[in-house]
């Protein structure tokens, strides 16, 4: 393979469009929501969601998103060649969803639906205490099953990330199996990464995703809650123990405290970095892991992939929204 061939990371996620609103807890009891919380809902639900929304004088911005492919577009804006697998309609918001990927430099093997399954939709809304509250219509992404992944694709990649969200439609499920132990296989030189993407995703499948941990994953991301969420645990240094020597790096993300990097020969430590507010965390420990997957695959040493990471994540939080504001590979060659 030519070098220029070779992708540094490719992911496979849940492809949404982000639909962003600033708001008050007002209006998060007003909608129905659990503050804080992701809750998956249906089409009629996003609909409603959607004229609500409408009603607030609408969405202060309408991204492409999804967790991984965030991942993917923070890889792209450090400077890595990254590449997305995920399942959109055939629709204006999958139009967008696709045309935003490219002009970020994110090669895709995107699906297409029919139109009567619509383009996946995130309705996030972020309180004055920074909190974002999800709603999320999996729409067409849901339907993402083996015969869409690109192996053309898998086989250029130095690490394949895949989304825990994405553990919940059942074709899905077996397109990511499917691909993880593809990977694990002796003489396939690819990398495979897990998100846990979410505690109550942890807690439905935690069997799965421990079988999936010990026997495919190198490299593992997690925030403390889902960490906590798959050993079963109240304590996060049990959680972290149990953890150790599972996978070759587990990342977790500790919020105001910062973050670990687990190997099965030492804890490294990574504190934040310092921004002036905290305007959203939307998009925060995706942007962690672009930074981490990024320096990896650079070869840099844990204390500076995870120094990657938290500058890449202070960017993203410091305004509305995922995309970020200050070019990140800027950012990063200060510290390289």
């Amino acid at each position: 393979m030519k070098p220029e061939e070779q992708l540094d990371v490719v992911g496979i996620g849940n492809a949404m469009v982000d639909v962003l609103l600033r708001a008050d807890d007002a209006v998060v009891d007003g909608l129905g929501i659990v503050k804080g919380a992701m809750t998956l809902v249906d089409t009629q639900r996003a609909t409603e969601l959607a004229a609500m929304v409408e009603l607030l004088g609408g969405a202060d911005e309408m991204t492409p998103g999804g967790s991984v492919a965030n991942t993917m577009l923070g890889i792209a804006a450090l400077g890595g060649r990254a590449g997305y697998m995920g399942r959109v309609c055939a629709d204006g918001l999958g139009d967008l969803f696709v045309a935003d990927m490219a002009a970020h430099g994110v090669f895709q093997s995107t699906a297409r639906a029919p139109r009567d399954d619509p383009t996946g939709r995130c309705t996030v809304v972020i309180t004055p205490d920074s909190e974002r509250t999800m709603s999320t219509y999996l729409g067409a992404s849901a339907g993402f099953a083996p015969a869409d992944v690109d192996w053309d694709m898998v086989g250029r990649a130095r690490t394949v990330l895949l989304e825990g969200y994405l553990w919940d439609p059942t074709a899905a499920r077996a397109a990511l199996r499917e691909v993880a132990e593809h990977c694990a296989v002796p003489g396939n030189d690819c990398q495979v990464a897990l998100s846990l993407s979410d505690s109550f995703c942890v807690e439905r499948h935690r069997r799965e995703f421990i079988d999936l941990v010990d026997r495919c994953t190198n490299v593992l991301f997690a925030n403390a809650a889902e960490l906590q969420a798959l050993y079963d645990t109240d304590d996060l240094d049990e959680a972290l123990g149990e953890v150790q020597g599972r996978v070759d790096i587990a990342s977790v993300t500790l919020s105001a405290a910062g973050a670990v990097l687990v190997t099965p020969d030492e804890i490294v430590n990574v504190p934040v970095e310092p921004v002036d507010e905290v305007v959203d965390r939307t998009g925060a420990g995706d942007l962690y892991a672009a930074g981490v997957l990024y320096g990896l695959a650079n070869g840099y040493d844990l204390e500076l992939c995870g120094r990657l990471g938290s500058v890449a994540a202070a960017e993203v939080i410091s305004h509305v929204g995922t995309r970020p504001l200050v070019p990140l590979d800027e950012l990063a060659a200060d510290l390289v």
